[in-house]
C-alpha cells in the first residue's frame, strides 16, 4: 500500500485520546487513525449502497416486477 502524508488539525483533546486508545492498543496514532477512517469510510459506503437499493426497490414497477419474477421462480 502506499502511503501519503496528509496533515489535519483536530482538537488537542481528540488527539489525547487517539493517543490513549492507540497506546493501549498497541498502535501507532497513524495506524489507529487510519483505522477508524476505514472502518467509516466502509460503513458509509454500505449506507450508500443500501440508500440506492431502498431507492430503487421504492419504485412501485420495480417492486412489482421483482414479486412477478419471484413468483415466476416458485411456480417452477
Amino acid at each position: 500500500m502506499n502511503y501519503l502524508k496528509v496533515y489535519i488539525t483536530i482538537p488537542k483533546e481528540l488527539v489525547a485520546m487517539v493517543d490513549d486508545i492507540s497506546k493501549k492498543r498497541g498502535l501507532s496514532r497513524s495506524e489507529f487513525i487510519s483505522m477508524v477512517i476505514i472502518e467509516k469510510v466502509l460503513s458509509e459506503k454500505s449506507r450508500h449502497i443500501k440508500d440506492i437499493y431502498d431507492r430503487i426497490f421504492s419504485d412501485e414497477s420495480i417492486r412489482k416486477e421483482q414479486l412477478d419474477c419471484v413468483r415466476w421462480f416458485e411456480g417452477l
